[in-house]
């Protein structure tokens, strides 16, 4: 019996854990752009660090939405913004930030040129100080950034989802 048990319970977790989650989508006469996909950040500090995620993004640079999920499809953080607000809430938890940059970098692990990177994905090789990127794959929807100033030095990868 206790076998039976077992073996229902793995695959209860299982098939939860193959589970996808169900996004909502724009529609096409929306003008709100979305970006989906895969998101990776390191930073090259004296103890490295590394961030990825699948996200969605929504907006632009001065009112906007982000959503990490975690491998196995569930919300790590949904992040929004706009001129008077950058609230993030993770874990049933909200917690405010004085800026969408402080918001970014608490949720990534560093600051990352957000007016640039909404350009970026458009494909606009906008200039961010300090950072260079690299949009010679942008129609195959992988787009690089790497920050050489100030240090320490960084990377963000975007694989878009088409």
């Amino acid at each position: 019996m206790r076998a039976i048990c077992a073996a229902l319970l793995f695959a209860t977790i299982f098939i939860a854990g193959c589970a996808a989650p169900i996004r909502a989508s724009v529609s096409k006469q929306s003008e709100t752009p979305l970006w989906h996909g895969r998101l990776a950040v390191r930073v090259e500090s004296d103890q490295p660090q590394s961030f990825a995620a699948e996200f969605e993004l929504t907006g632009n640079a001065q009112v906007g939405a982000l959503t990490l999920y975690t491998p196995m499809g569930s919300t790590a953080a949904a992040l929004s913004w706009s001129d008077q607000t950058a609230v993030m809430r993770t874990q049933g938890e909200v917690h405010s930030f004085e800026s969408l940059d402080a918001l970014i970098k608490q949720a990534v692990g560093t600051e990352i040129p957000v007016a640039a990177l909404f350009a970026w994905l458009k494909g606009d090789n906008m200039i961010a100080a300090g950072w260079n990127a690299d949009l010679s794959q942008h129609a195959n929807g992988k787009i690089t950034a790497r920050r050489a100033q100030p240090v320490p030095l960084a990377e963000l990868r975007l694989v878009l989802e088409k």
